[in-house]
């Protein structure tokens, strides 16, 4: 396909073509995979089945990216904290599958991060040493996944001078040096979702918005347009619930455990210029740090905690004081100059869905810092199949699991999963994407598709204006997800197709924009 010549073939969501595939679905024929859930893991799901040449109906009750997958880190990282703690399997999953998203499936959506782990006062030689050797191995990690050097450049141990050069917002005073190491980190978590989405539609799958699955089957689901309130059954011989934290309110026996991960959002002035993000050791333990993650919109983010999280699941989790608190503490204890509570704009948390393998009854439950991050696919007396833990980077080896499950219960007529070596819209080789005639802003969230989206601007000038002053996303962007990536709404715009919505201020500030923006584009039913 031609860089700038629109959208990839069959992949475009829209209002339309919602409503379209929703008649067609609810009463409709009996397909061959019903998938419940369109986070990263349903999406991945959805593209993995549809991918082998099955009939594919997913839905989630909400937009895509809606729970966990837009809360993350945006890393894809490769499994050092998880060899650190003797899960090999994981680890060497993990370094696989960023390589695969790295190489080949999203090379425009994931790109090689920086990080610095300044050597302060605070971490003492062994540790240091403890730390090195970890990276090391790291490396290593990278090698046996056959991930390329010239992707991932090695660790290597870093002067003051070029510490604080990277580091510039460091505290000088005892500085020893540092450790410089690379790893994935994705322009943005929800853009993944979006993207696996679209190219599972370009694959025939239903991606069906705001229709809620009230209860599962062998056989299907009950499910309700959230738009209309209207009922009905999508009769489907398989059905894979990848609801993330909400799996277990589907499935009878499926126990999750969710653990809050709470970020800090920043303006660049906090800060100062980033050249790299940082690694900042939390006091008294030896396998955890505070990440500072400086983002392509100017923003950076501080995370992340792992406190377990007891009752009702809500939709949003909100990010509680005393994790903001904490995350400013470790933060502040490697600066020159302190960042203040007034200082951050906006705060996020993400539930991870782990699975509660604790014995039922009286007893302390393990952290959930020290659960497994291995999936799990499970299957209902009823044939459900259920697909639990795990983490964003290896989404795609869930979605395999999950459907290779599927299709032996079921007998399901498809092969082996191609998802390894299938590119996601807008991927293309990194001298393809270095050659496109758009900012590299764009080209990191649209790949491919850069060209068409700065084509609407060049069509009408007003989209090419920030619908926020000091922000870069246009008006451009917007349009071109309601024309193509299924946004509906102005929270679809603003909180996951963009990431405006992370802070409360530029929200209100941007709301009128797009309202004007949505106003003058659905009348169209483009």
């Amino acid at each position: 396909m031609n860089a700038s010549s629109g959208p990839a073939l069959g992949s475009s969501l829209s209002a339309a073509r919602r409503a379209r595939e929703l008649t067609d679905s609810v009463g409709g024929r009996t397909v061959d995979v019903l998938v419940v859930g369109l986070g990263v893991t349903g999406a991945g799901v959805a593209l993995d089945a549809a991918a082998r040449g099955l009939s594919v109906v997913a839905v989630d009750a909400h937009d895509l990216a809606f729970g966990t997958s837009r809360f993350s880190s945006k890393l894809v990282h490769g499994g050092l904290r998880y060899l650190a703690s003797g899960a090999l399997g994981v680890a060497h999953e993990s370094a696989v599958e960023r390589g695969v998203l790295m190489e080949r499936t999203a090379p425009h959506l994931v790109h090689a991060q920086p990080f610095v782990l300044p050597l302060t006062p605070l971490v003492s030689r062994s540790q240091a040493a403890l730390a090195r050797a970890g990276f090391r191995a790291g490396d290593t990690l990278r090698l046996a996944a056959r991930t390329a050097r010239a992707t991932l450049p090695p660790p290597r141990r870093l002067t003051a001078v070029e510490t604080r050069r990277l580091a510039p917002a460091l505290r000088g005073d005892g500085l020893r040096g540092g450790l410089l190491s690379w790893d994935g980190q994705l322009s943005d978590d929800a853009r993944l979702v979006t993207a696996l989405a679209r190219t599972a539609a370009g694959r025939g799958a239903r991606v069906l918005t705001r229709v809620r699955a009230l209860s599962l089957g062998p056989a299907g689901a009950r499910v309700r347009d959230e738009v209309t309130g209207e009922e009905g059954e999508i009769r489907a011989r398989a059905v894979i619930n990848a609801a993330g934290v909400w799996a277990g309110g589907l499935v009878d026996g499926v126990r999750i455990r969710p653990s809050r991960g709470t970020h800090l959002v920043l303006r660049p002035e906090s800060l100062g210029p980033l050249p790299a993000g940082m690694h900042i050791p939390i006091p008294g333990e030896t396998n955890r740090f505070v990440l500072v993650l400086p983002q392509d919109d100017g923003r950076v983010y501080v995370g992340l905690t792992d406190e377990p999280v007891d009752g009702d699941i809500p939709d949003v989790p909100q990010a509680p004081e005393t994790d903001i608190g904490f995350l400013l503490d470790v933060l502040c204890s490697v600066l020159g100059a302190p960042v203040r509570r007034a200082d951050v704009v906006g705060a996020f948390a993400g539930l991870r869905p782990l699975l509660d393998t604790a014995p039922e009854g009286p007893g302390t439950a393990p952290r959930t810092a020290d659960l497994s991050r291995r999936h799990a696919v499970l299957t209902s007396g009823e044939g459900v199949v259920t697909v639990v833990g795990g983490k964003l980077t290896t989404y795609r080896r869930m979605a395999e699991d999950a459907v290779d499950t599927a299709v032996r219960l079921r007998r399901l007529p498809a092969g082996p999963s191609p998802t390894a070596a299938l590119p996601l819209v807008g991927a293309a080789p990194p001298h393809v994407l270095d050659g496109l005639p758009a900012p590299r802003r764009l080209v990191r969230r649209h790949g491919t598709e850069a060209p068409a989206v700065l084509a609407l601007a060049a069509r009408d000038p007003r989209l090419a204006e920030p619908v926020l002053p000091g922000h870069p996303v246009t008006g451009a962007e917007l349009l071109w997800s309601l024309r193509h990536e299924g946004a509906l709404d102005e929270a679809d715009l603003l909180d996951r197709r963009t990431r405006i919505g992370l802070v409360p201020a530029d929200r209100a500030a941007a709301l009128d924009a797009v309202r004007a923006l949505l106003d003058g584009a659905l009348p169209r039913g483009v």
